[in-house]
């Protein structure tokens, strides 16, 4: 037995490593990535980020404007890449967003491949590509996250400008670089680091090669270009009367928010690096990759120096939630190619590293169904809330219940932890007490709440079950996951609901 797998998996890292049709490549990272999130496919609460991104859309397409009607931080960009999906409304734009997260996840795997074999490393490109495709799944990357999207414009950059051969880097692809940093930082600002890397890279090269007169015209334009984007959306806010609402919620309220305890995020940055630690060895190792040829030392080190600046990037902005490493793994996969194709140990792990990340990543993603919960609870919850009449106000729980039911809602913080977390005190431009108070006085007819949380404020928590007590009475409580949601309706007025 031992040694039929022995030679079955000499083949599968022969025909790996082997010269590959870029079709061929194309079927195998697409079929890889299909198998690897099959599991949420549908699910409308994979993960409580994208979840408020769908809802936020969907409520935009419905004629509601963000940060005014609903409010939140992220960039218009990302309202703007959920739209199209978002319109189709539920069921289905949950399918059409989650297709959209999986052609970018394997557009950027396929550029991660390209910039490998650019590298010399064209043995282990494919295994880059799918080390990217797989790893994704620990850190919340298995659906439609920020970065899944963002991803494909950094590389698409990155394949722009990374050094060639004889080749001083065009202005014009440099320009386009940058534009594509700027629409990056569109969708999460998060990327100014590796646009800064990008831009100052093409400085310093401009600076060796000459051309040192161009300098500031040329600096100028790229920082134009990746900026421009950002002003067109305050622009447009701006024209029609939410240019504040824009600058506080896109820039004040981001410096305003608590930061999570500190023990809370070593404990989160622990984890990343653990989780990423495979592919931060894998890089390490590539530095002695054989193979290389007079002209791709120069692309390695740019690349090794790109892991470098996204690794900071992850640093510097602190709470490392497990999706923040989602653009650290891009760099990181390039650079891994090398030890998977070229050194003698990554030849020989390759298989048995891919397919280990592979069930492990199914075993985290199905215990993620069993703490966060399916679709078919999600569907049992919101047919317990009903379609009306009334409003509803989900406290604490899943956003999306608003679109599943199409109820009305009484306030535009819609997301849960915005009134109700110790972090977001003194963030969001409203006091969370007196916010939580006012939807309260409008009498929703449907509260929803799940089980208390680390991080929630217990005074606010306090004061909507007061309410229960006083007003409601408890309709449902139906399983998502491990936790039981609690359905409120307002009791009648012979009951003493009014």
């Amino acid at each position: 037995m031992l040694r039929f797998y022995s030679k079955a998996a000499d083949r599968l890292t022969l025909l790996m490593s082997g010269p590959m049709a870029p079709g061929r490549r194309f079927l195998i990272v697409l079929l890889v990535a299909i198998l690897a999130r099959a599991v949420t496919f549908g699910n409308p609460i994979v993960h409580v980020d994208e979840e408020f991104y769908f809802v936020t859309a969907q409520a935009w397409a419905h004629g509601a404007l963000p940060y005014v009607d609903v409010w939140d931080r992220k960039p218009i960009g990302l309202f703007l890449v959920y739209l199209p999906a978002a319109a189709l409304g539920m069921p289905v734009g949950i399918w059409a967003y989650q297709a959209m997260a999986l052609a970018s996840l394997v557009a950027t795997a396929l550029l991660i491949a390209r910039l490998a074999d650019r590298a010399g490393w064209k043995k282990g490109a494919l295994a880059g590509a799918l080390a990217y495709v797989l790893w994704v799944d620990f850190v919340d990357g298995q659906g439609g996250q920020a970065p899944i999207f963002y991803n494909l414009l950094i590389i698409g950059a990155a394949v722009l400008i990374a050094p060639r051969p004889g080749e001083n880097t065009p202005r014009a692809r440099g320009l386009m670089a940058m534009a594509l940093v700027g629409l990056a930082l569109q969708i999460k600002y998060s990327v100014v680091f590796e646009g800064m890397f990008f831009g100052l890279w093409l400085l310093v090269r401009e600076w060796r090669s000459g051309q040192r007169w161009s300098i500031l015209p040329y600096g100028g334009a790229l920082v134009a270009l990746a900026v421009l984007p950002t002003l067109l959306a305050w622009c447009a806010f701006a024209s029609i009367g939410a240019g504040d609402a824009w600058i506080y919620a896109n820039l004040t309220s981001i410096l305003e928010r608590n930061a999570d305890p500190l023990f809370e995020q070593l404990g989160n940055l622990a984890k990343i690096l653990l989780i990423t630690s495979p592919l931060i060895a894998a890089t390490i190792l590539a530095v002695g990759s054989t193979g290389q040829t007079p002209e791709t030392p120069a692309l390695r080190r740019w690349l090794f120096t790109w892991a470098i600046a996204a690794a900071f990037g992850l640093l510097i902005f602190g709470s490392w939630f497990d999706h923040y490493a989602l653009p650290l793994m891009v760099p990181l996969a390039v650079c891994a190619s090398g030890f998977f194709g070229d050194h003698r140990d990554g030849r020989r792990a390759v298989l048995a590293v891919l397919i280990l990340a592979f069930i492990g990543g199914q075993i985290v993603l199905i215990s993620k169904r069993f703490t966060r919960g399916t679709q078919a609870q999600f569907t049992a919850i919101a047919d317990a809330i009903g379609q009306g009449p009334g409003c509803l106000y989900v406290y604490s729980g899943e956003t999306a219940l608003y679109p599943a039911t199409g109820r009305c809602t009484l306030t535009r913080y819609l997301f849960p932890s915005h009134l109700g977390r110790v972090r977001e005190r003194g963030a969001i431009g409203v006091d969370q007490t007196a916010e939580i108070a006012r939807i309260l006085a409008l009498k929703p007819a449907i509260v929803v709440l799940r089980p208390a949380y680390r991080g929630e404020r217990a005074d606010t928590r306090a004061l909507v079950m007061a309410e229960m007590r006083n007003a409601y009475r408890l309709r449902a409580v139906r399983p998502l996951g491990n936790q039981a949601i609690q359905i409120f309706e307002r009791r009648p007025a012979s009951e003493g609901g009014v």
